[in-house]
């Protein structure tokens, strides 16, 4: 457990005034994504079956939470750990045609995040899913999607400057585009995310592309991604700089999706050839599902940043440690 206590913290709306500013930036936010993107809003599981291989498994290693129900003996039910693959799977589902796209509300809870002022076991976040065609699979194509996403992102600075002109944070005017590896290459003795505050509070908001193949100089992976759903070549994150943490705070992890040849290549590449033989992997080898671009966006992450707030215990309702919740309440950080 960590947890960083900015000097002089002032959370500046009230408890009250948080929740009602919540709303506003959820419902609004939505509403503007889906008609930037061109999406319609679909509902979404909240737990798939294990078989299925529909299930995020993140880096590998989370457990996912499961279960068994009583009319289906022998199935392992798990807890979403993101949609990253269902969404794909149900553009096909749903007859969605080129250009089209779906956006839902994903909840999850991920039992070994390690919690701090940016993490939590419950996950909250607008995932969304766009058909494209094969020939789009291109940097160009992730480098616009990202960019209009920018767009509305930067729409809701003033929607609650608006309304919260005493609590908005001013954002970027633009976003910049580096791969893992120019960062890598500029800042070699550095960790990571010390390569992202650099960069991200020099420019105020970075996209960082190419994120899953090991670095040439550390020979590891900027940040950990699974194999089979984003192309490690066409993917990246979204990062904004947050003044109330002096940090770089990830909005997005999003990207333009394996085909059949590089959902093989990664999943060797990762030693875990297995996940192969299940359902979802034979319609993406079989060119059964429909090539797509796709990510999610932070609910309560995007509420932090355009509140600028310290924690996102003031923006979520989860479970804390009880020595977290006693250091937030000394130090003016109030979690819902």
């Amino acid at each position: 457990m960590e947890v960083q206590i900015p000097v002089n913290y002032d959370p500046v709306l009230s408890v009250r005034d948080t929740q009602e500013a919540i709303k506003y930036i959820r419902d609004t936010f939505q509403k503007e994504l889906g008609r930037e993107l061109g999406l319609s809003r679909i509902s979404a599981p909240l737990f798939v079956t294990r078989s299925s291989g529909l299930n995020d498994n993140l880096n590998g290693i989370e457990r996912p939470v499961s279960f068994d129900i009583q009319e289906m003996s022998g199935e392992r039910i798990e807890v979403v750990q993101s949609l990253a693959k269902w969404k794909r799977y149900a553009l096909k589902k749903y007859g969605f045609n080129l250009h089209e796209g779906l956006y839902t509300n994903m909840n999850a809870i991920r039992r070994d995040e390690l919690v701090d002022n940016l993490h939590s076991v419950y996950v909250d976040q607008w995932d969304w899913e766009m058909v494209i065609d094969k020939k789009e699979r291109t940097d160009e194509m992730l480098e616009q999607t990202v960019r209009n996403i920018f767009k509305v992102i930067k729409h809701m600075e003033h929607e609650v400057w608006y309304k919260y002109p005493q609590a908005v944070c001013h954002l970027a005017d633009d976003v910049y585009f580096y791969t893992a590896q120019e960062l890598e290459d500029m800042y070699p003795d550095l960790k990571p995310k010390e390569r992202e505050d650099i960069v991200t509070k020099e420019k105020g908001c970075i996209f960082i592309k190419r994120i899953g193949r090991p670095l040439k100089r550390s020979g590891r992976p900027h940040d950990g991604r699974a194999p089979d759903y984003d192309d490690w070549d066409l993917n990246g994150d979204l990062l904004f700089w947050l003044p109330s943490l002096n940090r770089a705070l990830e909005i997005s992890s999003m990207g333009i999706r394996v085909d059949e040849n590089s959902i093989v290549e990664q999943c060797k590449a990762s030693h875990c050839e297995g996940r192969l033989t299940l359902p979802y992997h034979k319609m993406i080898m079989n060119c059964e599902l429909p090539y797509s671009i796709g990510g999610g966006i932070g609910q309560s992450r995007l509420c932090m940043l355009l509140l600028n707030k310290a924690h996102i215990g003031e923006v979520q309702a989860s479970i804390w440690p009880a020595e977290m919740e006693k250091i937030c309440a000394a130090n003016n950080m109030p979690l819902l």
